[in-house]
């Protein structure tokens, strides 16, 4: 490829100028992200509902006991997630006991190791196909586009928490950057282990959350049209560890991993959450969603189809139909937003390093040809346009608090008026059709109301039980962690749940407090609980009234 002529001076003073100003913003969102993972790592309690469940899982395995336990028996315990997020947050547990910071702060470091991957990757690809590119440049883009998903309100909401759809994410970027080029890798035993490892991370992406299937697929296929025999052998092998891990589970655990995994995940359908969320994706990222189609568009007819084309056209398709499913929520399209971020970055390095080129097919025929004689200004005009995508995807993504110091002065001068709990701007409002309410910052009376709960727990014997329905007061007051109500919810909707013992337990006013929030129980556990116990004091924390109930008195 021979090296373009210079642009213009006045020319690149502007496309450096706009993409400066859209660094400069998404920056400023990359800011807010990173007081906002302080703020959750400082939180004592559950912020997101499931995180105390996570951190119960932790520590269970901390024990070497297993979270895939009989649900219909005290402690009426179970878990609907993979275990490897959980592992590798067993040496913090061993070292530091029951603590959120540690879960949290592995979660926002996953998604800086992945913004981190998707800016190398479209730094890499623009050099592998335009050799004389513009470092400046594709500097600048590469940095935008890590920022980029940094900045989407999505992956902003979910990057701090402590819940292993984080690093499930991490590992499946890892997985694809390593399957990317595999085939091309001339020495055979280098290629072998670079196939290893990638396969090797895929499988640890799958047993963090299933919705990693979403990659595998598409890595799988694109491993099988670029060479469909090696593709054969490894995913045969792939599939044989990955189908032997979850018998081994199954049996290990007398078939709970099934139940808890798999039938559990057998959900009510929401139309209404799943056209919701849809739109919540496009309306946020569309900026970034249109040349990601470009690339993919070019790639098909020009080119040839890569993995992230696959991976990303995969998980948006998937990932839309399984977010429908209840308790699914906006965290479903973080993998599509990775995909997203690298290919309109190629798109966007290739448009400003002018590194088009396009074969002769019917395509070029009937559509390039045409427009080869306002090459010039089309040229110009993309080269302007490309980076001030950057500058409307960071404008659709905002999301700040609006008190405090700077933030209130910004959001004063923009008329910026919060939408959210405590004061914040979410341009994402709240989830379509879910039920988190999340992004918001915590404040110390959140706090100091967690510790009133926490307070109320201490009046109770510590000999007589007490029912949370988050886990985190029951940690705070060293308290046996009882149910785990989402999956028993779940497992009642499908009829592999009998909630007798605990419904018994309740009529027997065997808790001398009960905890509800949301009351995600199971209807004839709602039923008992309203029978036996009566409300005595609710308590506002982090956006939620915390009902507080005691045993009535029984004639």
């Amino acid at each position: 490829m021979t090296q373009s002529p210079p642009l213009p001076r006045p020319i690149l003073t502007i496309i450096h100028t706009l993409l400066l100003i859209g660094l400069a913003w998404l920056f400023f969102h990359f800011v807010v992200y990173g007081i906002y993972a302080h703020n959750l790592i400082h939180f004592p309690f559950d912020y997101d509902q499931g995180e105390g469940f996570e951190l119960h899982d932790v520590m269970l395995l901390s024990q070497f006991k297993s979270p895939y336990a009989d649900i219909e028996q005290y402690p009426f315990y179970g878990s609907i997630y993979p275990p490897m997020y959980h592992v590798f947050l067993v040496p913090f547990a061993w070292l530091f006991g029951a603590g959120y910071w540690y879960g949290r702060l592995f979660s926002f470091i996953t998604t800086l190791i992945t913004a981190t991957l998707i800016g190398w990757v479209v730094y890499r690809e623009t050099y592998r196909t335009i050799p004389h590119a513009d470092k400046t440049l594709t500097r600048l883009v590469a940095l935008a586009s890590g920022l980029a998903f940094l900045s989407s309100n999505i992956v902003y909401h979910i990057g701090p928490l402590f819940r292993q759809h984080i690093s499930m994410f991490m590992f499946e970027t890892i997985a694809i950057v390593l399957l990317a080029h595999v085939n091309e890798i001339e020495d055979t035993q280098r290629r072998r282990w670079v196939l290893l490892i990638g396969l090797g991370t895929l499988i640890i992406a799958g047993y963090t959350k299933q919705l990693a299937a979403f990659t595998a697929i598409p890595a799988l296929l694109f491993l099988f049209i670029r060479n469909p025999r090696r593709a054969f052998v490894w995913g045969t092998g792939f599939a044989v560890v990955g189908v032997c891990i979850f018998v081994i589970f199954t049996i290990t655990t007398d078939g709970h991993w099934w139940t808890q995994t798999i039938t559990a995940n057998v959900k009510d359908y929401l139309t209404d959450q799943a056209t919701g969320l849809v739109r919540l994706f496009i309306s946020l990222h569309l900026a970034l969603l249109i040349p990601a189609i470009l690339q993919i568009v070019y790639d098909v007819y020009f080119d040839r189809i890569s993995i992230y084309a696959l991976w990303f056209g995969c998980n948006v398709i998937l990932s839309a139909l399984a977010s429908g499913t209840w308790g699914a929520g906006d965290s479903y399209y973080a993998t599509a937003i990775s995909a997203m971020c690298i290919l309109s970055g190629i798109f966007i390095s290739r448009t400003l390093n002018r590194g088009w080129q396009f074969r002769k097919n019917y395509a070029s025929v009937l559509v390039i040809n045409p427009l080869r004689p306002l090459t010039p200004m089309l040229t110009i005009g993309l080269m302007i346009i490309t980076p001030s995508l950057y500058i409307i995807y960071a404008r659709a993504t905002l999301h700040m608090p609006t008190t405090g110091a700077v933030f209130s002065q910004i959001a004063d001068i923009f008329d910026i008026q919060p939408n959210a709990d405590n004061a914040f701007f979410d341009s994402a409002g709240r989830i379509a059709g879910g039920y988190a309410d999340i992004g918001h910052l915590t404040t110390e009376q959140d706090i100091a109301n967690g510790y009133a709960i926490v307070a109320r727990i201490n009046e109770v014997p510590d000999d007589v039980l007490i029912l949370s329905e988050e886990a985190g007061f029951s940690f705070a007051t060293n308290r046996e962690i009882i149910t785990n109500p989402v999956v028993l919810y779940i497992l009642d909707q499908v009829g592999a749940y009998d909630s007798t013992e605990l419904v018994q337990m309740l009529a027997n006013q065997s808790f001398g407090l009960v905890i509800l929030r949301a009351r995600f129980y199971p209807p004839p556990v709602n039923l008992a609980i309203d029978a036996y116990y009566e409300l005595f004091e609710v308590i506002h924390m982090n956006g939620f009234d915390y009902q507080l109930l005691k045993p009535k008195p029984m004639d």
